[in-house]
């Protein structure tokens, strides 16, 4: 047994979720598509052929629980780093006692780098070579997107596990096994009420550091011997919602708004709205996004949500919160429940892609800007018919020769989309007409 488990085991006034922290693979709750039987990573760590790998995940749902418990079974020396507390200075004295190790014994070191995604990516590479050479098997464990916060060179060198929230129900394991546990709060003698665990199981939101601690406060002010869900409360208080500003779950979460409000569901929609207002978000950040969805996903189905999303932004803009959400909300349920179509995003994206194939092709001579005598002896605009002489339909060619008859804007068959798809066909009709009696 190293430091890092004496430390963990032998320390009772240690927090909780601590304490309770695994020893072998059988006590961990969930990741049961990782840790379950035959699934790989239970094989990697009970045959003790683990490589270098990246536990990515959010808090609490067990990264250095898994380093514990491979710390306990590898015959390997197991080192644990932390990238708040140690810098890049340390690693030459971890890597020259692992070469003796693998020298002299023939074993090899394993170093867990806690929250790697503290080092930058310079700092990163110090990694690198060691790992090339075999002297270390680097696990890092790491609550951002390692596809952003990992050098790329030592993300190709490790395996990817993600691990997942827990249940609701592994939370209730998780919390009954430290009412009971020695480790836990057997001495305290205490039970809990059905509503308060499951309320906890619920507020803890996969994280199971939350869970335990919260369960632990919730003991310590409790008047009785059985925890019941005002006294939960009062241990819970107002939890901050997981929702990083600069980071993942920020993604995510305006991710599923704008899928949201794109796939026609105003309910789901109003459910990220208010995650991200509860979570502190930028509201000015929501209304953008919603400027650009009206355009996006909207258009000319129903040109007002454009008028709808900037008239909320500007409200927003001048009544701030709380009650710019309202705006807000009247924004994301009108733009939710409209007709989509993204006729006029696929057009523009499609002419831009023609431009940058194409170049700059000669703009025909009838549409030219004639300001001088000798760009009309060029013939610059000669040849131009003037549309609201004849009917504000006429019979000439727009764009380049070698695009003529090329189609961007295809408008849809949604809400008033429908109506211009209907107009330009007919203003088709008429011109085939008129070009049928010149000829």
């Amino acid at each position: 047994m190293d430091l890092f488990e004496q430390a963990l085991e032998q320390n009772q006034h240690s927090p909780l979720a601590e304490r309770m922290r695994p020893h072998s693979l059988d006590e961990v709750v969930g990741q049961q598509h990782l840790l379950g039987p035959g699934k790989l990573l239970r094989q990697l760590i009970e045959t003790d052929q683990l490589s270098s790998v990246i536990f990515w995940g959010p808090p609490g749902t067990g990264k250095t629980t898994l380093g514990q418990v491979i710390a306990s079974s590898t015959r390997s020396n197991f080192v644990f780093f932390s990238a708040v507390l140690q810098g890049v200075k340390e690693i030459r004295q971890i890597v020259a006692d692992a070469r003796q190790a693998r020298a002299h014994h023939g074993r090899k070191t394993i170093l867990f780098v806690d929250e790697i995604h503290r080092f930058n990516k310079a700092q990163q590479d110090a990694f690198l070579p060691y790992v090339e050479k075999g002297d270390i098997t680097l696990i890092g464990a790491t609550t951002e997107n390692p596809s952003f916060e990992v050098n790329s060179a030592l993300l190709s060198r490790s395996r990817v596990f993600v691990l997942e929230p827990l249940a609701a129900d592994d939370i209730v394991v998780l919390l009954q096994r430290a009412l009971c546990s020695a480790r836990g709060l057997k001495e305290q003698n205490l039970s809990i009420t059905e509503e308060a665990l499951e309320h906890l199981a619920l507020a803890a939101q996969g994280d199971a550091r939350i869970a335990l601690n919260t369960l632990e406060l919730a003991a310590s002010i409790s008047a009785q011997d059985q925890i019941d869900l005002e006294t939960l409360q009062q241990a819970l208080q107002k939890k901050a919602l997981r929702y990083d500003k600069g980071a993942e779950e920020h993604y995510n979460v305006i991710s599923a708004f704008i899928k949201s409000v794109r796939g026609s569901d105003p309910d789901a929609a109003l459910y990220w709205l208010a995650r991200m207002l509860e979570a502190g978000e930028d509201p000015m950040f929501i209304a953008r996004r919603l400027v650009i969805l009206a355009s996006e996903d909207i258009g000319n189905a129903d040109p007002r949500g454009l008028q709808v999303a900037i008239s909320a932004q500007q409200a927003l803009h001048l009544i701030g919160l709380p009650e710019g959400r309202i705006p807000l909300a009247q924004a994301t349920s009108y733009l939710a429940t409209a007709p989509k179509s993204n006729a006029a995003y696929q057009g523009i994206n499609q002419a831009q892609q023609e431009v940058r194939q194409s170049g700059a092709l000669p703009v025909p001579l009838h549409l030219r800007n004639a300001p001088t005598k000798l760009m009309r002896e060029q013939d610059y605009g000669k040849g131009y018919r003037y549309p609201h002489d004849e009917d504000g339909i006429s019979v000439q060619d727009y764009l380049p020769d070698t695009l003529l008859g090329t189609r961007y804007y295809r408008p849809t068959d949604h809400g008033y989309e429908k109506m211009i798809g209907e107009r330009i066909a007919y203003w088709e009709q008429i011109k085939n007409r008129r070009r049928k009696e010149k000829s």
